[in-house]
């Protein structure tokens, strides 16, 4: 691995964080106007026609990309980030960007706690009290003591939860299973279920709001195709660290399109869980 290799993966982590924090900004904007679900199943019908096309195009095509000894596994993965999406896109709809992804941050650090219980793996003593500072900067962001705790808060903990479980059952799946199999499941199997789902809520949208929906769909899949390109180049341990920028990314378009503050316990929050999560992926690495 080289530096340079390490450098480039760096860049394209950035860039990918960047993409999805835009995406994150344009489905506020439509979660605001329709309903969540049409916007995610619309969403999600260019993912899958684009996860289709990357696996169309590799050896044994769809039929290669498709096989998998352990179909009820990948299904049930897929539904979960749907729904995490769906869960997260609502929070948006709450609390606003910055919020969000202020508790949203907290995801390595439920990763790095159930990692033990979901894949048998050992956590350290060091990484059990980052995880508890983690969650205390998450206590602080929720303010329960203060009389003005938002029930809606605790929804993007609630996406946080799901989308480390995805992750926990992706690199679980990833024993038997290739990533572009892991991918094309992601992708067609989420389709299948929002439309089930989404076409119940169907609304017409204007024609400004169309553009942003495709402007949507094709940050969705930009952003998918710089993550793979990033995990490409370099390992995963040397740019997980910067996928924290999404949260700077997502907080300035929060503050400057959307006119959100930063109050001072987010800020405070944030800082501790960021922190905390580098620590655990610094501790992971050395591990490693």
């Amino acid at each position: 691995m080289t530096d340079q290799n390490i450098r480039l993966g760096i860049w394209m982590m950035v860039l990918t964080t960047f993409i999805f924090a835009v995406q994150d900004g344009i489905s506020r904007h439509l979660a605001g106007e329709y309903n969540v679900f049409m916007v995610v199943m619309i969403r999600y019908w260019f993912f899958a026609a684009f996860v289709m096309t990357v696996a169309a195009r590799k050896a044994g095509g769809l039929m290669a990309a498709a096989a998998t000894a352990q179909p009820l596994m990948q299904g049930f993965r897929a539904l979960l980030l749907v729904a995490e999406i769906c869960v997260m896109v609502y929070g948006f709809t709450l609390l606003g960007l910055v919020e969000s992804h202020a508790v949203f941050a907290a995801y390595p650090l439920l990763i790095a706690a159930l990692s033990g219980p979901v894949l048998g793996e050992s956590v350290g003593w060091r990484r059990w009290v980052a995880i508890g500072v983690g969650f205390v900067g998450v206590v602080i962001i929720l303010e329960p003591g203060f009389g003005v705790f938002q029930p809606a808060a605790v929804v993007p903990f609630i996406a946080a939860l799901m989308f480390a479980l995805y992750g926990l059952l992706t690199r679980f799946v990833a024993r038997g299973d290739s990533a572009a199999t892991s991918f094309f499941w992601t992708g067609t199997v989420g389709a299948v279920a929002m439309t089930a789902v989404g076409a119940w809520f169907w609304e017409p949208m204007t024609g400004p709001d169309w553009i942003w929906m495709a402007a949507l769909c094709i940050t969705g899949a930009a952003g998918h195709y710089t993550l793979i390109k990033c995990y490409e180049v370099a390992e995963a341990s040397a740019v997980q660290p910067f996928a924290y920028l999404q949260l700077v990314f997502a907080s300035t378009i929060g503050i400057l399109v959307f006119s959100e503050t930063i109050r001072l316990n987010v800020a405070l929050g944030a800082a501790l869980i960021v922190g905390a999560g580098l620590f655990t992926l610094w501790r992971q690495r050395r591990a490693g």
